[in-house]
């Protein structure tokens, strides 16, 4: 287990360390999250890296990392808790079969810890000897205004009651990181107890950066034309524009085509790697991969 960074400085090289090129902002707050024990809340669109925070965070500290995958209609059962009712109605007629009359110790054997099924919100407010896990709560604007509100227990006393056991309550605060890709707003009320980032695209120079880190394998001539051309693209009226995990996955798959450099036929056959939609698919094929590749190749040399 390694101990909480000193400093913005340590914080940035930890994430460096497990793999993560961030940004001076994105380490500052992170820093101040650690040391003020405070929820991380981290918005922006989908696969610029905000999951990949919590887990290198998890991994990097020696941290157990609880994930909350949020959905719409998501509840309290899968959230939380529920009981495991098979385990309870065995209880029940064993104790009936043992002659037992006591209500009140058979309720209190019914609904003891033995029956309750601890989903994620529950493990992570649980003592740890590696010490306090990371709680991701994964992509909440999927979730509705119900579940948020039933958060604000959580996030602001790190703890949880359940009616018929009693409150559970962390001894020392999980490290909770909350994501949102801004499909709606989050209320006001969860925001103000957590700190805020907005998690943007890269610059050519950082993402060329994790590319590098990540896919090691990428020639270094193909990596720099590869990030070119993605934040040439980002550039373009697209439905999607692709984010750090598009990239990424662009490069593993130019690599085992064994491509050393790009080319417009290449980028053509491999748009569905980089893009999710049919309609920026189809913008871009072709010529328009051809013009915006030369545009590419006419900046870097001038």
């Amino acid at each position: 287990m390694s101990q909480i960074p000193a400093d913005i400085d340590a914080t940035e090289r930890l994430l460096a360390q497990a793999g993560y090129v961030a940004d001076r902002p994105l380490a500052t707050v992170l820093f101040l999250a650690l040391k003020l024990g405070r929820p991380l809340f981290l918005e922006g669109e989908a696969g610029v890296g905000k999951t990949e925070i919590a887990k290198v965070l998890a991994a990097a500290l020696g941290r157990k990392l609880i994930r909350l995958q949020c959905y719409e209609g998501l509840d309290v059962s899968a959230a939380v808790y529920e009981w495991n009712y098979a385990g309870q109605m065995m209880e029940i007629r064993l104790s009936e079969a043992a002659g037992e009359t006591d209500k009140g110790r058979l309720t209190s054997d019914v609904f003891s810890e033995r029956h309750l099924v601890k989903r994620p919100l529950v493990q992570a407010l649980e003592p740890d000897p590696a010490g306090p896990p990371v709680l991701l709560i994964d992509e909440l604007d999927r979730t509705d205004e119900a579940f948020e509100a039933f958060l604000l227990e959580i996030l602001s006393d790190y703890q949880v009651t359940i009616p018929e056991f009693g409150t559970i309550k962390a001894e020392h605060p999980p490290i909770v990181i909350l994501t949102s890709n801004r499909t709606r707003e989050i209320h006001d009320a969860l925001k103000r107890r957590c700190l805020y980032h907005w998690v943007d695209y890269p610059n050519a120079e950082r993402e060329l950066a994790i590319l590098r880190a990540k896919a090691p394998r990428a020639p270094a001539a193909l990596s720099a034309e590869i990030v070119a051309f993605v934040q040439a693209i980002r550039k373009e009226d697209l439905f999607k524009v692709p984010g750090v995990a598009e990239t990424l996955d662009w490069a593993s798959a130019l690599v085992e085509l064994d491509a050393v450099a790009l080319d417009p036929h290449l980028v053509s056959d491999t748009l569905g790697v980089l893009l999710k939609y049919q309609d920026d698919i189809q913008k871009m094929q072709g010529s328009k991969a051809k013009d915006v590749l030369d545009r590419v190749r006419a900046e870097a040399r001038g």
